[in-house]
């Protein structure tokens, strides 16, 4: 119920679907856009239908109001998985045409960082970490591997180290294929990545 002047106004049919109609023209409604405004559509069609259930104008806008929030909470829920699975689904580290090696590839990360291209940096920087995983012989080379797979396989080969190989393989996906900005310190953090990866092989060596 809103009110008008301080004093409470009981909304007929056509008024409570005229209010619920702009409470959903709210942007707030719309952050999981593809999902929730297929849900939205079909609550405005329910709309229509208030006065022939009977239902008096608040009622119907309590119910309908309701069913918005039911909507967005179950919208919201479900895109977390979705928006998971499909960074999994996300195109490899290296390209099939991408023949540099690992030192190239952090030459060309240092390059770039120099220049204050950090997302670039990033990107070339995690690359090298799996190009040199390769090189040893951690990673069979396979074209199209993803970040997460490729942080996976070298996890279990170096269990010590398979948490900041995770969080290496996260942020290269956050810069190459999501919406982030990289930053210097997120090249730094690379950047231990992939010193402490090779260290870690110089262990395996001596051993």
């Amino acid at each position: 119920m809103r009110t008008v002047g301080g004093v409470p106004v009981e909304p007929d049919a056509a008024t409570a679907r005229r209010w619920v109609r702009e409470e959903l023209l709210d942007p707030a409604y719309h952050q999981q856009e593809s999902l929730l405004q297929r849900a939205l559509s079909w609550v405005f069609d329910q709309l229509e239908d208030l006065p022939a259930i009977g239902m008096s104008g608040t009622a119907g806008l309590l119910v309908v109001v309701g069913v918005v929030v039911v909507v967005v909470l179950v919208a919201l829920r479900v895109a977390g998985p979705v928006r998971a699975g499909a960074r999994q689904r996300r195109a490899g580290v290296l390209h099939v045409d991408d023949r540099r090696t690992a030192a190239q590839l952090r030459d060309a990360a240092d390059a770039a960082a120099r220049a204050g291209a950090w997302s670039s940096a990033v990107a070339d920087r995690f690359r090298a970490v799996v190009r040199d995983l390769e090189e040893r012989g951690l990673l069979d080379e396979r074209p199209g591997r993803t970040a997460h797979e490729a942080a996976r396989v070298a996890g279990a080969a170096l269990p010590a180290h398979a948490a900041a190989l995770a969080r290496g393989g996260d942020l290269f996906d956050d810069v190459v294929y999501g919406d982030r900005e990289a930053t210097r310190a997120d090249d730094d953090v690379l950047r231990e990545l992939d010193a402490t990866v090779r260290a870690a092989r110089l262990a395996r060596a001596d051993a």
